[in-house]
């Protein structure tokens, strides 16, 4: 079955391709949007470009990324370095004149000559881009396989511990139904027996009809039907989107603020000190979910 993935992992790959040893790590953690940092040396950094779309090819949506490619040539073709002899010549002989005529200390070493990097040439083969990227682009995906499989196994666990918390949950709000029925009966009797007893301290003698429809209006208020059958319409869809396998943080996150609405709501409507309780233990479990739903993509 497939899972919804988590936005920490790491993959790392390394081959030799082509006369190039290529290292790519791919590491990610938790980011509200996809952010991609790609660290490449600078002979490659024109395929820098072609990192990121490929990871979003790879179904990576949400993290922040870092991509780190590494490319040492083992066939001897890198770059070269020569010396410019004819300037080195004048180099030294501005720098003995200064020795001399100024009366310097005498430092003048191979290191400290080459401290002036104009007296290397650098030259390297003219880059293939194309052939490059083919190489690179076979290491990355295998670094990237790897750290899709770290993200799928965590994000497996954490899906476990969220349908372990969420039956938690839905147990809670099995007790809150079984409780309000009472509550409410029990709210109606008492409300209609203070407004029997007010209206006998003041000799009315009470339509039954009425006050049985004005408490109960006024007991509909302290019901809690309505919220607690949304919130196991928002349990079921928890559970699909943790099954689907498709990325779902977003909206998980989103669903977890109306489950803390609903509760709240039965919360302030019951004046149950059991029921209240429960209230408690419900918003303290979809807290810890809510921290975990933060880790998935």
């Amino acid at each position: 079955m497939s899972t919804v993935r988590s936005m920490t992992g790491f993959g790392r790959a390394q081959e030799t391709r082509n006369g190039k040893e290529i290292t790519v790590e791919v590491k990610s953690v938790n980011g509200r949007f996809f952010d991609c940092n790609v660290r490449i040396g600078r002979a490659y950094a024109c395929l820098e470009d072609r990192v990121k779309p490929y990871l979003q090819s790879r179904g990576i949506s949400r993290g922040k990324v870092d991509v780190t490619i590494s490319v040492n040539r083992t066939d001897g073709s890198g770059a070269e370095v020569s010396l410019d002899a004819a300037y080195l010549e004048g180099y030294l002989r501005a720098l003995r004149r200064m020795r001399d005529e100024y009366g310097l200390r005498d430092d003048i070493s191979v290191m400290s000559v080459a401290r002036n990097a104009a007296l290397f040439e650098v030259s390297a083969p003219e880059p293939d881009a194309d052939a490059d990227w083919a190489d690179i682009r076979e290491i990355l995906a295998a670094a990237v396989d790897a750290h899709l499989a770290a993200r799928e196994r965590e994000g497996a666990s954490l899906a476990a511990d969220l349908l372990q918390k969420l039956a938690l949950v839905r147990g809670y709000v099995g007790k809150i139904e079984a409780l309000s029925g009472e509550s409410a009966a029990h709210y109606r009797e008492r409300l209609a027996e203070k407004v029997r007893d007010a209206l006998a301290d003041n000799r009315i003698t009470p339509d039954e009809s009425r006050l049985l429809t004005e408490v109960a209006i006024f007991a509909d208020r302290v019901a809690v039907d309505e919220e607690l059958v949304r919130l196991r319409t928002h349990f079921d869809a928890m559970e699909h989107m943790l099954n689907s396998g498709e990325p779902a943080g977003r909206k998980l996150d989103f669903l977890l603020q109306e489950m803390n609405r609903e509760i709240n709501t039965t919360g302030s409507k019951c004046n149950d000190a059991a029921i209240a309780a429960l209230v408690v233990n419900v918003k303290y479990e979809l807290e810890k979910m809510r921290e975990q739903i933060q880790n998935l993509e």
